[in-house]
């Protein structure tokens, strides 16, 4: 996995689908291998996991897309088998003690997890024990699998999200899985420029200085950033890990 990173230029590896604390000796195998190669670990995770194996598995982990998936423990229960407290717990871990970059998605469900009381609960709580830069993402549901009696979420409702996490005073919150530029954008907390813009994958505006300053007033933004924008955007490509083991191993046998 590192070597294929390492070849293909990759400059990181993200660990997901499932969640990684399930398979998580393999991914702490692979992220020590990553590091080796300069290669940066992210994981996208629940969060459900305990402390033993919360410090095991983060501790190689640069940065973490966590899965805030509702804030009652009625929804935790009844749908994720799992405890909203729990979660919360590894979102304060990873902030305050382990000092990885993180992100949070809450996927809006229509009737769930999208009512105003609870979202207003969902950002004071993010503003107020992790703190106003960590960004938030709502991101749009689409019937699936086992959940085929829902409608997908309206863009309306993100909208409604966005407005009800900024007047929280988070500074970076995002809606998903939709095509809406202004708010899956990156403002300055300083002066409001738009510092990033984004539609979808592709970015649309750069206003960022060396080291992810607001160009137009100085204000430091938040997060980690490349000193140029790239030519990012959707993009899918194969990669057959077994010709990569093969070259591994060949590069392993030299060294012997």
């Amino acid at each position: 996995m590192a070597e294929a990173a390492r070849r293909t230029g990759c400059r990181s590896v993200a660990y997901t689908y499932n969640d990684p604390v399930i398979f998580l000796e393999y991914a702490t195998d692979v992220a020590a291998a990553c590091h080796a190669a300069g290669i940066a670990n992210v994981a996208v995770t629940a969060g459900y996991v305990k402390e033993g194996a919360r410090e095991d598995f983060f501790r190689r982990m640069d940065a973490v897309n966590l899965d805030l998936k509702a804030f009652t423990e009625d929804f935790y229960r009844k749908l994720c088998t799992a405890s909203l407290e729990s979660v919360k717990e590894t979102a304060v871990y990873l902030v305050k003690e382990r000092g990885a970059w993180v992100e949070l998605t809450t996927l809006l469900i229509p009737g769930e997890n999208d009512g105003p009381a609870e979202l207003e609960a969902l950002t004071q709580w993010v503003q107020e024990a992790l703190g106003p830069d960590v960004p938030l993402h709502f991101t749009a549901f689409h019937p699936d699998y086992k959940m085929m009696d829902k409608p997908r979420t309206p863009p309306e409702t993100l909208l409604r999200a966005h407005r009800i996490g900024r007047q929280a005073g988070l500074n970076h919150v995002y809606t998903g899985n939709i095509h809406h530029e202004p708010t899956g954008s990156t403002y300055c907390s300083g002066c409001g420029t738009k510092v990033i813009g984004r539609d979808w994958h592709m970015l649309t505006a750069w206003k960022l200085g060396q080291g992810g300053h607001c160009t137009e007033c100085g204000t430091p933004i938040a997060g980690r950033f490349e000193p140029k924008p790239g030519t990012w955007g959707r993009q899918r490509k194969t990669v057959r890990l077994a010709d990569f083991a093969r070259q591994w191993q060949a590069a392993q046998s030299q060294q012997q």
